[in-house]
């Protein structure tokens, strides 16, 4: 796939930033910045949204990782195993995101959070009053609107990066586990 928007030319301070803190600037980045106004609220947005913490790191990378595979969001699940691999979260996990239902290496936990972000990804939103229950009784109510707006979030830059047509830029490949890849018959269903 081929970017359908071209990039824009960043202004050298935010480049240089950004490839101090990357190794090269994320293509979604370039091609917000075809507007600026844009594509600075959204960096302020993820930003803000990278501060929260009443919701656990490595449930939200696991949640976003899951739109990511449900939507075909190459570069999202590219650059949150990297930033799995910096923030020291379960690689072998994360590694196996694509393919949680299949896999054993998780726990009931992140399994329901896997699957709610899942629900919250089909159109319509296919999540349950039980599924909603059960993660707000384990999680509290305030990990639980965090986890929610940021698998909302998630939706927003998976489905962006995909109708842009950017995909990975290799960012995983500092990592030792190389990602799983996902199953053809998940049985997920999404209408349209």
């Amino acid at each position: 796939m081929t970017l359908r928007i071209p990039k824009a030319e960043l202004p050298a301070e935010l480049r240089e930033i950004m490839i101090k803190q990357l190794g090269t600037v994320p293509e979604p980045v370039e091609v917000l910045w075809n507007n600026p106004e844009l594509a600075r609220a959204n960096q302020e947005f993820s930003a803000e949204v990278g501060t929260w913490d009443a919701a656990d790191a490595s449930l939200k990378t696991f949640a976003h990782m899951a739109v990511a595979a449900q939507v075909g969001c190459s570069w999202c699940l590219d650059i949150n195993y990297f930033h799995a691999l910096n923030q020291h979260l379960d690689l072998a996990k994360a590694s196996q995101v694509p393919r949680w239902r299949q896999s054993e290496v998780f726990t009931p936990l992140e399994r329901d959070v896997m699957e709610y972000a899942e629900a919250m990804t089909n159109t319509p939103t296919t999540v349950t009053d039980e599924l909603s229950a059960g993660l707000l009784d384990r999680l509290g109510p305030a990990a639980m609107v965090e986890l929610t707006v940021f698998i909302g979030f998630a939706n927003l830059a998976t489905r962006c990066n995909t109708a842009h047509g950017i995909t990975s830029q290799g960012y995983s490949d500092a990592c030792e586990i190389p990602l799983a890849a996902r199953p053809q018959n998940l049985g997920v269903a999404s209408t349209a």
